[in-house]
């Protein structure tokens, strides 16, 4: 009964970095990337997941690994906040000591708050000249963030990302937190995480970069998330290098998904196909009602940044109601800043911190000053005098800005009965069509034995020695198939189109 305890060991922390935009999240990241991970191919980094590892030593000078979700930059990130939250161990919450408290920053520390994990406060941007490290920690004080030696016991670290001041040190404390949660992990379990990522590839197929949470990853193996089943016949490191076993805080990438998983679901490992499949099964069965609601690629909702300015305040309530009707399940707009009285300089300031932003104004007119700075900052300014116009153009932007995704749509399907020739990575076979169609020009994916083994397309098609430009199910034909894979009688190929929905 106690085995699963005697296997635990030491885990590495794994650590999700958060804070208002423009605070400095991503050059943190970016810092600790570039200074900690050196590239062992000509190009460096080409093909970095959305986490990566770094090594540091502790205060014993033993070098210990740290996990970093990469993800502030990602387009699902506004809904994956909460999702990586809960898949990290640390956070560290990033707050400018040259704009201290902003409200980004506070929606940030609840999400850190709720989810239970250990935080860490870095005092960023401590070599301009505005700095005010005193206040930051005054303000966030008042703001119920409780710093070490300000009434709490937050580990607080001041940083320069830019200069790479204070970095080391910050590392430090990270270990020095994860030795005092204990995190630990069993490395004789088959492994459990979350899907970081999710990416379809028209040559390899549907990829998906994991974050291992616990137990071990090994090659021939299959994952499970949700209902998306993969073998591990293709496992690869965060730098994209082939790897025949992973363990737990490690992130990596699995090609061969059934599907895209869904970017924050839970993932199980089994040891043989049969286990997988009955769980994907099961779990279709207890969550379908949910599942029917799930969008084929990200179930993370964009949202336009929008500030309000109105004659009087009434008619911003009635926009903000009106706005939160366009909201679907792949779009909606999050509500930056609102008032009343003219759009102000101040009001641009604050959207130019996002290039997807737009002003709204009713019944109000544009600052001079406002107008001289927009010519710099280029910001989406629209005003008008009827409400049902204002409240079409949101519609029209929320429809224009909606998430696009290509998806595969499978056209068709032949099953190869004869091998005959090969000519470099070109092969000819004879098959049957089973199901749909088979085009000159259709991508094909090659299925043995229900796996997926590798892609490729069709150059040429016969019937009777005579050249068509497909075929159609319950006609047997001549198929020269360019691939790197070689193909066997028992194959199936199928043909496959990318859709845009």
């Amino acid at each position: 009964m106690n085995t699963a305890t005697n296997n635990k060991i030491e885990r590495s922390p794994v650590v999700v970095v958060m804070g208002h935009i423009d605070h400095g999240k991503s050059t943190l990241l970016d810092f600790i990337r570039k200074s900690n991970i050196v590239a062992k191919e000509a190009g460096g980094i080409t093909q970095h997941l959305s986490a990566y590892e770094i090594a540091h030593p502790n205060e014993k000078g033993a070098i210990k690994r740290i996990t970093f979700l990469d993800t502030p930059g990602h387009e699902a990130f506004s809904a994956m906040r909460e999702r990586g939250a809960q898949a990290a161990d640390i956070a560290i919450l990033v707050v400018s000591a040259e704009d201290s408290v902003k409200p980004q920053t506070l929606e940030a520390w609840k999400t850190i708050a709720a989810s239970g994990i250990a935080p860490i406060v870095a005092i960023n941007k401590i070599d301009r000249p505005g700095a005010n490290v005193e206040k930051t920690k005054n303000d966030l004080t008042e703001n119920g963030i409780y710093l070490e030696g300000y009434g709490g016991d937050i580990p607080f670290v001041p940083i320069s990302a830019k200069e790479g001041t204070g970095i080391s040190e910050l590392l430090d404390v990270i270990l020095l937190v994860a030795e005092m949660k204990e995190f630990t992990g069993n490395p004789t379990i088959p492994a459990t995480g979350a899907v970081i990522e999710a990416h379809l590839d028209v040559k390899r197929g549907v990829s998906a970069s994991l974050l291992i949470k616990d137990g071990i990853l090994k090659s021939g193996m299959y994952v499970v998330a949700d209902d998306a089943i993969a073998s591990t016949r293709i496992l690869e490191d965060f730098m994209g290098h082939p790897i025949k076993e992973a363990t737990f805080s490690s992130p990596v990438r699995i090609t061969g998904f059934s599907k895209l998983p869904q970017i924050g679901s839970p993932f199980v490992a089994f040891t043989t196909k049969k286990e997988a499949e009955q769980y994907a099964v099961e779990h279709l069965q207890n969550n379908s009602a949910v599942l029917q609601n799930i969008p084929v690629v990200f179930d993370a909702k964009k949202r336009i940044p929008v500030i309000i300015k109105t004659d009087v305040m009434g008619t911003s309530e009635a926009i903000k109601k009106e706005i939160a009707k366009i909201e679907n399940d792949s779009i909606g707009y999050k509500i930056i800043g609102q008032g009343v009285g003219a759009i102000s300089e101040g009001d641009l300031k604050l959207a130019s911190s996002d290039k997807e932003s737009v002003v709204v104004g009713f019944n109000v007119k544009i600052d001079s000053s406002a107008r001289d700075i927009n010519e710099s900052l280029g910001v989406n300014i629209q005003t008008f005098d009827v409400i049902y116009k204002l409240i079409d153009y949101m519609k029209e932007l929320a429809e224009t800005r909606r998430p696009r995704h290509e998806v595969p749509e499978t056209t068709g399907s032949a099953k190869i009965l004869k091998y005959f020739s090969a000519t470099k990575e070109k092969q000819v076979v004879g098959g049957k069509v089973i199901t749909g169609t088979v085009a000159v020009g259709n991508t094909v994916r090659i299925i043995r034995r229900e796996n997926e083994i590798g892609t490729g397309k069709i150059i040429e098609l016969q019937i009777g020695k005579i050249k068509s430009k497909e075929v159609a199910e319950g006609n047997e034909c001549g198929v020269m198939v360019e691939t790197k894979t070689e193909l066997a009688p028992g194959d199936i190929i199928e043909s496959f189109i990318m859709v845009t929905k």
